[in-house]
């Protein structure tokens, strides 16, 4: 895949991420060409990887959509974490450190201090960040990319649900979860794992959306202008586009991609823009 569309591809991951693009929106080839002044054949390269990781359904006659996840494939992409998880655990418990523990218990405190502040936001946030660093903590690299792949795998889900976490008792699973690979009681930790996703799932009411829908060239444009912060803030209700030089009522953001690779040169835009992408 052309350098052009890993980029293309790493901007509409943060956007689903930030629940700008939800699922089942349509991730129509020539709309986005013209966003992003690229051909459709590299824009298509980019909805592939995105299909790859499970973000996108690419569909026979009717092009590529935000991916929209089952409660069946909810609770198999945490069976799939429980596993990974388990793995981790397995090989922490025999090979993790004091420099190690020490940062695990070091995220559950900043967990508990959100917690007892009553952030749920940022509780909520660590929360995910601890599954993380437990299996970076296990320096296996191929488990690092399976895992980090499942977890954005996760952000689709919440952009589906309203959620009703106990953090409370998250917070208690991940510092149980320590306590007993410290001590070497790996089945008790395995098994604990396994319950705690089981609870995270079970908090998922997948019958309604949560998110405000918006077109692609809405949820795009602060990526392409540079104001990416303001992305992850979910907009409350649909904001008409602007209307563009055709008259139509859509916003067309172009922006111009790194040009290391060859590739057709775009036929669907002629508009030029000195705007970057942010990283």
């Amino acid at each position: 895949m052309s350098s052009r569309s890993q980029t293309i591809a790493d901007v509409l991951t943060r956007a689903i991420i930030d629940h700008r693009l939800v699922p089942g929106c349509k991730l129509g080839e020539r709309e986005l060409s013209e966003i992003f002044d690229v051909s459709r054949i590299v824009v298509r390269q980019a909805l592939i990887r995105l299909a790859d990781d499970g973000l996108a359904q690419i569909e026979r006659n009717r092009g590529a959509f935000v991916a929209k996840p089952s409660m069946q494939e909810a609770m198999e992409i945490y069976d799939a974490l429980t596993l990974v998880e388990q793995g981790v655990a397995a090989q922490l418990s025999d090979r993790l450190g004091p420099a190690g523990w020490a940062e695990l218990r070091q995220h559950v405190e900043r967990q508990r201090q959100a917690v007892a502040a009553g952030n749920d936001a940022l509780a909520d946030v660590l929360g995910q960040e601890f599954h993380s660093v437990f299996v970076r903590l296990s320096r296996n690299k191929v488990m690092q990319e399976i895992h980090a792949q499942l977890v954005r795998r996760t952000t689709l889900l919440r952009s589906l649900i309203t959620a009703d976490f106990d953090y409370c008792n998250l917070l208690d699973d991940h510092s149980r979860v320590v306590d007993l690979l410290e001590k070497g009681r790996l089945k008790q930790a395995m098994d604990l794992i396994d319950t705690h996703h089981r609870a995270v799932v079970r908090g998922y009411i997948m019958d309604r959306e949560v998110y405000a829908e918006m077109t692609p060239a809405e949820a795009l444009a602060p990526y392409l202008d540079g104001k990416a912060d303001s992305a992850t803030a979910p907009v409350a209700s649909r904001r008409p586009a602007k209307t563009s030089g055709n008259g139509d009522g859509t916003a067309h953001v172009h922006v111009h991609l790194p040009k290391q690779d060859p590739a057709p040169k775009s036929r669907a835009s002629t508009k030029k823009a000195n705007r970057g992408l942010q990283s």
